[in-house]
């Protein structure tokens, strides 16, 4: 291997590092300020944008670019906002959210250009991240009832998410930088 092969390699690595950091950056900053805290239930329950930018990096970005954003973001948020518990089931759950959406949105060369598969990965990606959070007040509150009133409010979350985020990602994938 030749060193402009070598320096080349290197570029790319330190740039698909500083994007995948940027993104856990604007998950975290879109969870951390931009939140509605819900008097629903017991728990509380939250609606934020930190669910478009998890939809959102995933979609532009693929698959594991969009787990770890919205793994790290989400569970950065978590561990400084009062949210400590949580933070192991949701950087297991959104982890796991943003993969299924990028994995579907990236299907079969598609990388994310189809406003389709990418509101079908969105809607797929729902029911698991509605059983992660499930399971997880399953085990925090110790009753299989109490996790019933956390759900309108994570429907409602993921829906404000990929209203948002669809259509912000059929216009920058218009932009130069994503064609």
């Amino acid at each position: 291997m030749n060193s402009t092969t070598m320096k080349s390699q290197t570029s790319s690595r330190v740039l698909d590092i500083t994007v995948t950091a940027m993104l856990i950056a604007m998950v975290f900053v879109a969870t951390l300020m931009l939140n509605i805290k819900l008097p629903i239930a017991a728990n509380g329950g939250l609606i934020h944008l930190g669910t478009a930018l998890l939809f959102m990096a995933s979609i532009l970005f693929g698959p594991k670019k969009g787990a770890i954003a919205g793994a790290v973001g989400m569970g950065l948020f978590d561990l400084v906002s009062g949210w400590t518990l949580w933070a192991p089931f949701t950087i297991v759950t959104r982890g796991l959210q943003g993969y299924i959406v990028g994995k579907i949105a990236w299907s079969n060369g598609r990388e994310g250009k189809s406003f389709g598969y990418n509101l079908l990965a969105t809607i797929v990606s729902i029911p698991p991240m509605l059983a992660g959070y499930y399971i997880c007040e399953r085990v925090l509150f110790d009753s299989w009832v109490l996790p019933l009133a956390s759900i309108p409010g994570d429907i409602v979350q993921n829906i404000v998410g990929l209203v948002i985020a669809l259509p912000v990602c059929v216009i920058l994938k218009k932009t130069p930088i994503f064609k």
